[in-house]
């Protein structure tokens, strides 16, 4: 196990490495420095990030940010209608001149990968996704090809309204870690966004401040985080509370709940502790669990949203008082 004082040194230089991501990604993305630290979050949880919002506000800006400022594999897949699964996973093709068939790995195969307006392709090509998501490989033609680590998916999408959408399956949206809504910039952000972003592109600026080696690092420290008992248990009970709620055709599952609790530790190193708080999953549940969701029939009649549910539930469940025990 870790010692105090090397997990302290530890934890200082994860908060150095994100600090200077953040700071990198502000430079594209003005005023919206909690949607950074998720985004950057869900990286070191080894998580897949969902920026779900309206056209324009920065959804792929965002993610092109974070990927730029890593120095690793990244590939940028657009879904379309007319995209096919191999063009995400990869395909076999015969080699004339060899006489065999040879694996061309398809868009999946990085260290991050953006998947811009991932709801615009049929569920059959979103479906080319799970197996890369959940397991970290792709399976083509009975053999299997291991993806490298650090990997991470960040997707974005319009809401399921916008026109030439397709919903995202339930199996699709529950391997997503975070849900994130950009929204619209402050004034003074949309103001300083004009300055910024008329004359040149900022991405054309962004160097990279960390590679795909720190971290791995820093995902490993991450992974040490000390989670109680009572936490724990806090965080299935509120996963429990949403599979029993009369409101919710579908509650959280397991991975959910396993998610939460991923991300929770990562949010607890960034702000430099090396213990999780009830609090740390109180902040995230709903970014983590509300896309999982379905309300029933007669909540959506009577104009209950997934979200409002979800608060209702959150807060019944009971607040443990430990902290580290």
């Amino acid at each position: 196990m870790t010692s105090p004082v090397s997990q302290g040194a530890d934890l200082d230089t994860l908060n150095k490495v994100v600090e200077r991501v953040r700071g990198n990604i502000k430079r594209v993305i003005e005023g919206k420095p909690d949607v950074i630290s998720s985004a950057v979050a869900v990286l070191l949880a080894e998580g897949h990030l969902l920026i779900e919002d309206v056209p324009g506000v920065g959804k792929t800006m965002l993610a092109k940010s974070l990927a730029r400022s890593i120095d690793s594999s990244v590939r940028r897949i657009q879904f379309t209608p007319d995209l096919l699964p191999s063009d995400v996973t990869g395909v076999s093709v015969f080699n004339q001149n060899t006489r065999e068939f040879e694996f061309r790995p398809g868009g999946v195969f990085a260290n991050i990968v953006l998947g811009d307006e991932i709801n615009r392709a049929s569920p059959k090509t979103q479906s080319a996704l799970l197996e890369c998501m959940e397991e970290r490989q792709v399976t083509v033609d009975n053999t299997t090809y291991t993806l490298e680590a650090p990997f991470m998916v960040i997707a974005t999408q319009n809401p399921i309204e916008m026109e030439g959408t397709y919903a995202l399956p339930e199996a699709q949206r529950d391997r997503f870690m975070v849900r994130l809504s950009v929204g619209y910039p402050v004034e003074a952000a949309e103001i300083a966004m004009l300055d910024s972003h008329t004359m040149s592109n900022p991405l054309d600026d962004l160097e990279p401040v960390t590679d795909a080696v720190e971290i791995r690092k820093l995902i490993s420290i991450v992974t040490q985080v000390h989670v109680s008992q009572a936490v724990q248990r806090y965080t299935v009970a509120l996963a429990a509370a949403t599979r029993r709620s009369s409101e919710l055709a579908l509650g959280a599952s397991p991975r959910a709940t396993l998610h939460l609790l991923r991300a929770a530790k990562a949010s607890a190193a960034i702000q430099g502790r090396d213990y999780v708080l009830p609090d740390d999953v109180l902040g995230l549940a709903a970014s983590v669990l509300t896309h999982r969701l379905l309300p029933s029939v007669e909540a959506a009649m009577g104009g209950r949203t997934t979200a409002t549910i979800l608060d209702s539930i959150v807060a019944s469940v009971p607040v443990p008082e430990g902290t580290r025990a």
